[in-house]
């Protein structure tokens, strides 16, 4: 027996010890990672949502600045790209994966986002604008004294520059929140979805956020016709770029997972059963399986709205 506890008491002792040393481990490094899509167009992976970085004649334009602690890393990649200054940031959504990094950019940059997006910035807790904690986390913006906060809003559109230098925002309407913005770069024929295309998956819809599960195939319909001469569209989230073909596909499949659910909903089936049965069609390769959470809370939001 003695010799059984001091093996428990050395294992105990060890596990501390390895306990100790991971904790005093230095955070892994921040790498963000360059996707080179234009001559003065770059797409920033890692650390929370796709970031593009526009060099424009005078500036460089930041669409999307990632989780809390990445501004300073994004901001060093850019200095590697070109010596021209930041001079806007152009934020999606409100989400902490997009917006977090806006207050290490300097104060004196130009926040432009839709005019929810700005609303919903305002109340949002600093880590993901999703989840609330009991209590809610600190306002990253109000925290740093509303630096990195919108400064100037749009409803339905907005055209910031002109010539090369032309940016184009467009709102079509609510679908992963109600203040999704969609960045064009016209001369080069790109286009920055945010996260209401952050790829080929079931979307999350955030309706703490004014996120709609019947409004985004409309909304996605909307954009993919009305939105022209594009080659190329950055997502959300995806590693790799997309077409306005995906686009246009992605709007089909949200429409057919609305009337699946709308279909169950007037069948009597519950939550539970439609969460439990679906499955993604076979038709959409190359699409992410849908999580078990995500797909339930989807199908909760739209019989929500089906009330």
């Amino acid at each position: 027996m003695r010799r059984v506890k001091v093996l428990v008491a050395l294992l105990a002792v060890g596990s501390l010890s390895l306990a100790v040393r991971a904790y005093q481990q230095p955070p892994a490094p921040k790498v963000v990672e360059v996707e080179k899509l234009r001559d003065n167009l770059f797409e920033l992976k890692g650390g929370g949502g796709n970031t593009a970085v526009f060099v424009g004649t005078n500036g460089v334009v930041v669409v999307d600045t990632k989780n809390p602690g990445w501004g300073q890393p994004i901001l060093d990649k850019i200095k590697e790209l070109t010596s021209k200054p930041v001079t806007m940031i152009i934020n999606t959504h409100t989400h902490g994966d997009h917006v977090s990094g806006n207050v290490e950019f300097p104060a004196t940059v130009d926040v432009v986002t839709h005019e929810n997006t700005k609303a919903n910035m305002e109340k949002m807790g600093a880590v993901t604008g999703l989840a609330q904690a009991n209590p809610p986390p600190p306002n990253i913006f109000k925290a740093n004294n509303g630096r990195g906060m919108s400064k100037r809003t749009f409803k339905d559109t907005m055209t910031l520059g002109s010539g090369n230098d032309r940016i184009d925002l467009y709102y079509f309407g609510r679908g992963h929140t109600n203040g999704d913005a969609w960045v064009v770069f016209p001369a080069l024929r790109v286009m920055h979805a945010g996260d209401i295309f952050s790829g080929k998956n079931l979307p999350l819809l955030d309706a703490n956020n004014g996120g709609s599960g019947v409004a985004i195939p409309d909304t996605l319909a909307k954009a993919a016709t009305t939105v022209k001469n594009i080659d190329t569209v950055i997502t959300g989230h995806s590693m790799q770029t997309m077409t306005m073909n995906d686009l246009k596909e992605y709007a089909d499949f949200n429409r057919e997972f609305l009337m699946a659910v709308q279909a169950a909903k007037k069948a009597g089936k519950s939550v539970d059963d439609v969460a439990s049965t679906w499955k993604m069609p076979a038709k959409y390769t190359g699409y992410a399986e849908a999580q078990p959470a995500r797909l339930k809370s989807n199908v909760q939001v739209i019989f929500d709205e089906l009330k």
